[in-house]
């Protein structure tokens, strides 16, 4: 069984996730970050591209004392798995990711992936060869399903969103929109790559809640299904 996928992002007014040098900007506020904690600490993996690792080092663990208690109470890890979809195996070994807070790992390649970079990963994490050219999400998320996972967020970047768009993975997808214009045609968007041509094929939300959040709003969405 495949987890159920929760998208979670956070965009500017302008529908910006960063700046076109994929500098990361403060787009909510300490409220919206306590709500991403709870929501990642309610979830059994979190996962993001390797755009996302290599420009932001992120670490993915639980920050609330009380949230990693209440897991470990409950029978749970502390941190929920960290997944990266990374079909080069580029993740640098000392990535925060690998390292910080107890857990496991699991990084996702491609069968074209350099196999001395793929040995290394394999130190610290558990490696998922999935697809021949690019990672194969659909057989990812069997595998992660295969693992006991039954609930993941992935918070980014825009391409890997756009690949499980595509993939027909997501069923829910929070979007905070903050109150800052970032610009620039070049700046990543929350679903980035060559995007949708034809209305067919346009994923179809339908909007389940609206809160008001720091100086910003954020839009509950489910996915329609045909």
């Amino acid at each position: 069984m495949r987890p159920v996928v929760i998208v979670n992002v956070a965009m500017s007014a302008d529908g910006k996730l960063s700046t076109r040098e994929r500098r990361q900007v403060k787009i909510s506020g300490k409220d919206d970050f306590s709500r991403v904690d709870r929501l990642k600490a309610g979830c059994d993996a979190v996962m993001v591209g390797i755009g996302t690792v290599l420009a932001d080092d992120p670490s993915l663990t639980i920050k609330s004392p009380d949230l990693k208690k209440e897991r470990l109470d409950s029978g749970r890890p502390e941190h929920p798995v960290r997944v990266v979809i990374d079909s080069r195996a580029r993740t640098p070994p000392g990535a925060s990711i690998l390292h910080k807070g107890d857990g496991q790992r699991v990084i996702a390649v491609s069968a074209r992936a350099d196999p001395g970079r793929v040995e290394a990963l394999r130190t610290t994490a558990t490696v998922i060869v999935a697809g021949e050219d690019e990672v194969d999400l659909c057989r990812v998320m069997d595998e992660l399903g295969k693992m006991g996972i039954r609930r993941l967020v992935a918070e980014g970047g825009g391409t890997l969103i756009a690949g499980l768009v595509r993939a027909g993975l997501v069923d829910e997808l929070y979007t905070y929109v903050g109150s800052i214009v970032i610009g620039g045609k070049d700046a990543p968007t929350p679903a980035d790559g060559p995007g949708w041509t034809k209305e067919t094929e346009f994923a179809r939300l339908a909007l389940a809640e609206v809160t008001r959040i720091d100086d910003g709003v954020l839009l509950h969405w489910t996915i329609k299904t045909a």
